[in-house]
């Protein structure tokens, strides 16, 4: 096997299952006429978003943590309300329509945890634009958000590079689910689609020009810039490998940052 087939093969089987896309669109059918039966008109609309509708996000058996964001977009026409008070509303909905699951807050979400996926219910306002509560960190009570702004911008990045965007994204974030996510899923994807991959062919090409670009911040953890600096010179051997005609010992080095699932 090559490091393109390695990669290949990887990338492949980080992608949901039929069976487990079936039964995310019944757990979604079914979470989404609970919402409306529960709320009426007090929600104004409820829908999927986020990477499990980009077709980057990665199978339980890759990450455990693997989630669908799920918008509750609440009715402000009695008056807008603090952030807690639709994150109490959208827990009260859960523990009585899902009594038996673990359910607990991750600010600023509701966390439904049934057996074959997570939930992860956003409450969020409509003010000129999609509003959902700010980090912990934050003075702001509310940030401005597009659920689906990034969904086009990786479609079109996607075919215009030879499909090998979307592939190369489930790859860099099972890198970073091994390492126990120090990064954002999101925060990665936005990092693929704004870098150029200029004269990049195969999925190889844009695994080593993720690799040679990609940096941490100043202010970045230490912990985190040795992950990252040692996934840089395991990229770079392998290609000196390649370049000296040993790719069985290319492929090693590339095991060594995304190995076999």
């Amino acid at each position: 096997m090559s490091v393109n087939s390695h990669l290949r093969s990887l990338a492949s089987t980080l992608t949901l299952s039929e069976a487990e896309k079936s039964s995310i669109t019944t757990s979604i059918d079914t979470l989404s006429c609970r919402l409306t039966s529960y709320f009426g008109s007090t929600v104004i609309s409820h829908f999927q978003f986020g990477s499990s509708t980009r077709g980057t996000i990665l199978p339980r058996k890759a990450d455990s943590y693997s989630d669908i964001d799920y918008m509750v977009v609440f009715n402000t026409s009695d008056g807008q309300k603090k952030p807690q008070t639709y994150l109490d509303r959208l827990r009260r909905f859960v523990e009585a329509k899902y009594s038996t699951s673990e359910i607990h807050q991750s600010h600023p979400t509701i966390v439904l945890s049934l057996n074959h996926i997570n939930f992860e219910l956003v409450p969020a306002i409509y003010n000129y634009g999609y509003q959902i509560p700010s980090p912990a960190s934050s003075w702001l009570e509310w940030t401005n958000t597009a659920p689906s702004g990034t969904n086009q911008l990786l479609q079109d990045k996607n075919k215009i590079n030879n499909y090998q965007i979307k592939p190369l994204v489930r790859l860099i974030k099972y890198w970073n689910t091994r390492k126990g996510h120090p990064f954002t899923s999101f925060s990665l994807e936005q990092y693929i689609v704004n870098q150029s991959f200029w004269g990049c062919l195969t999925l190889k090409d844009y695994f080593y020009e993720f690799w040679a670009g990609f940096s941490c911040t100043y202010d970045t953890a230490q912990y985190i810039k040795n992950m990252v600096d040692n996934a840089k010179y395991y990229a770079r051997k392998a290609k000196e490998y390649e370049d000296s005609d040993m790719p069985a010992s290319a492929e090693l080095e590339i095991r060594k940052i995304v190995p076999s699932l």
